[in-house]
């Protein structure tokens, strides 16, 4: 064996292009990968897939974790490399629709189900985050992207400056 660890067999690897994701992203995908990759032998189990997989916002059934580790792991399915793993998770998350990802991203916002983001919610989020943002400043963010005035940024008005910044 040369004195090279001994590692499963992989997969040859898919030729097409990765998808076009931010280097973010790819951090993100990196460290749910090392994360859970308890033993640090570069490689992740059905179980510690499918808690990644979940750690990047995708719940996935066990019938589509399966697959990913048939088609993206190692060649009996039963593990997945760190590049098997960033393949399969570059594609889910260039696949996401923006829109549902921005609907979802409202919800958490609008913890009160009022189909509005306030100053209150903003403050909230804000102070989750460490943020320490004046009262007035907050007031301005919401005035400036309120378009009907109703005192809130609605989900509409929150897709808009999410899609366009403004």
């Amino acid at each position: 064996m040369n004195g090279h660890m001994h590692t499963a067999q992989q997969r040859p690897a898919i030729s097409r292009q990765p998808p076009k994701i931010s280097e973010d992203k790819l951090d993100e995908i990196r460290e749910a990968f090392s994360l859970f990759d308890t033993n640090k032998d570069g490689y992740v189990d059905y179980f510690e897939l499918k808690v990644a997989m979940r750690a990047l916002g995708f719940d996935q059934k066990k019938d589509e974790v399966l697959r990913v580790l048939q088609q993206y792991g190692s060649i009996d399915g039963s593990k997945i490399s760190l590049d098997g793993f960033t393949k399969i998770m570059s594609e889910m998350i260039a696949a996401r629709d923006p829109v549902e990802e921005y609907k979802k991203a409202f919800k958490l916002i609008d913890e009160n189900n009022t189909g509005l983001i306030t100053v209150s919610s903003l403050r909230r989020i804000a102070r989750e985050l460490g943020e320490n943002i004046a009262e007035d400043e907050i007031q301005a963010m919401i005035d400036e992207f309120d378009l009907d005035n109703d005192g809130g940024i609605n989900e509409a008005e929150f897709i808009k400056i999410m899609m366009n910044g403004h």
